[in-house]
């Protein structure tokens, strides 16, 4: 294997505070008061309003407000809703309580109002590490870089994971592990991000199987989520690819999941890239203990033998869609190692409707 980076990059990483450990929750006042706030909402989804409310009962006085509302893909309706909420309580600072879809909203409400963000993940989903956003609108989602919507403060608790079902993880793993994946063959790929990738790739690999197996386990739910917190860390230093691209358009035009998309999404990825992506299969194959040209399907076993989705059919993606769905991915034309063209994407496509065995077109 050939693993010698390239030499010739640019590395630029953003400020960020992060607290690891089990039990690290009982630190979220102090954390709010370092960042200099009093008046804090907290946010979360309709399912998790009951850790929310214990965030609060942490933060006392200092929580003004719980907005549970937040849902996936971040809608537009959504992100003026919180802001009602805001201006009606005066707040200072938002507390966003859980996965990819409430650090989305904290961050669309954060990109208009410029509100500090206090993240305390519940899945392995990454946003709490990115100044990366991402809003929702007729039909469309649109993302975008800004400094403003970057967490001032992250903490990481495995034994808040605990209760996240072995199927939710593993999907959420998954989607950590394409940050990682995409990072090591960026159009501004660094040793750094590359190094931190490759142990994440690792790490993830890990710990999942043995959080399905044993949910309880908060060792592996911090082997997991240090994976995932440094895909996170990438995710922010470089940009994405096809397979984000793909993830994206198959969630803001046709609604599907977020992370069973990713899931299902990544192995057929991996495969169309495969053949322009040497170095950087090599270094995914080492993490996954496999030879280069198994990497996408060890990552569709990954999701195979742990109970997770290997199909956009099963998740009721509709096979008529999918010549729109090729057309949509390859509208605008964006960095990946292999030129993306519409007929190809199609074929990837369709054999990710299938869940056939990864194969390039």
């Amino acid at each position: 294997m050939d693993l010698q980076p390239s030499l010739d990059f640019v590395y630029q990483s953003l400020p960020h505070h992060v607290l690891f450990g089990a039990g690290k929750l009982a630190e979220v006042k102090s954390q709010v008061e370092r960042v200099g706030s009093r008046r804090a909402m907290v946010l979360s989804t309709p399912g998790q309003e009951e850790l929310a409310r214990r965030v609060a009962g942490l933060l006392g006085e200092w929580c003004v407000a719980i907005h549970p509302h937040a849902i996936q893909h971040v809608p537009y309706e959504t992100v003026k809703a919180a802001m009602k909420d805001v201006h009606q309580h005066n707040v200072d600072l938002l507390v966003a309580v859980g996965g990819g879809s409430t650090v989305g909203l904290a961050k669309g409400v954060a990109l208009e109002t410029k509100l500090p963000i206090l993240a305390i993940p519940t899945t392995y989903a990454g946003s709490e590490m990115t100044h990366i956003w991402g809003i929702s609108k007729d039909g469309h989602k649109t993302t975008g870089r800004d400094s403003v919507v970057k967490p001032a403060c992250v903490i990481y608790d495995p034994e808040l994971i605990v209760s996240l079902p072995p199927a939710m993880s593993l999907t959420s793993g998954v989607n950590a592990m394409a940050h990682a994946v995409e990072a090591l063959y960026a159009q501004n790929q660094s040793p750094i991000a590359s190094m931190m990738a490759e142990e994440s790739i690792r790490q993830l690999a890990l710990g999942l199987p043995r959080v399905v197996a044993q949910p309880g386990d908060v060792e592996a739910r911090a082997t997991s989520m240090y994976g995932a917190w440094l895909a996170a860390c990438v995710l922010d230093m470089v940009g994405m690819a096809l397979h984000h691209k793909l993830c994206h358009t198959l969630g803001g035009s046709f609604g599907m999941p977020h992370a069973e998309t990713h899931t299902v999404i990544l192995p057929y990825a991996i495969a169309y890239n495969a053949s322009s992506i040497g170095n950087a299969l090599s270094r995914m194959a080492r993490a996954l203990g496999c030879e280069p040209m198994q990497v996408a399907s060890t990552v569709q076993e990954l999701s195979r033998q742990n109970g997770g989705p290997t199909s956009l059919r099963e998740l009721g993606f509709e096979e008529k869609n999918l010549q729109r769905a090729s057309e949509l991915a390859a509208q605008k034309s964006y960095p990946n190692p292999r030129p993306v063209v519409q007929e190809d994407i199609l074929f990837l496509l369709q054999q990710a409707w299938s869940g056939a065995l990864p194969q390039q077109a």
